[in-house]
């Protein structure tokens, strides 16, 4: 799947959960317009300006008992109809008609996610899963950051289109 929808936007003062954004707002070179990121040495800047994760899989854990919600595991972008399997690092999507995300890494799960069961980190990443590695069957379930790469308004409804494959 090469496009999607962009269910919901989501910051926080600092941490997990991160809240849904009433409207659109900016995103800027550094991400969400007042989002903020508790530990700064391992989240956020330029190249973790955002972090998208795919609403199916949120529904899922819910369905299996974790106490999930969009924006719980910390994301900035809630997207569906996208399939995370099929994302890679150098991809760019345009959100909207403005803005422009490059995806740069895996999200690593920290402990912070342990509030909703120590299992969740199974469910989020395969720690024998190399960059790359389409076998595993948790590829992306945690998200995948980006950088920014043209800034702009986002809101909820945006369609969420493949641009380029490569950077």
């Amino acid at each position: 799947m090469n496009s999607g929808t962009l269910l919901q936007i989501n910051r926080s003062p600092g941490g997990m959960p991160k809240r849904a954004i009433e409207g659109p707002v900016m995103l800027g070179r550094l991400g969400v317009e007042g989002d903020k990121h508790r530990n700064t040495m391992v989240h956020g800047g330029p190249n973790k300006a955002v972090l998208m994760v795919s609403a199916e899989f949120i529904d899922g854990l819910a369905a299996r008992g974790f106490p999930v919600f969009y924006g719980a595991i910390g994301e900035n972008l809630t997207v569906s109809g996208l399939d995370p399997h099929l994302w890679r690092r150098g991809q760019r999507w345009r959100i909207g008609d403005d803005v422009i995300i490059e995806l740069t890494s895996l999200r690593t799960p920290c402990a912070n996610l342990h509030v909703f069961s120590p299992a969740i980190k199974a469910e989020l990443y395969d720690e024998q899963c190399e960059e790359g590695d389409v076998s595993s069957p948790h590829w992306a379930h945690g998200g995948f950051y980006a950088r920014v790469i043209r800034e702009g308004l986002l809101f909820a409804g945006a369609p969420v289109v493949l641009e380029s494959d490569l950077a």
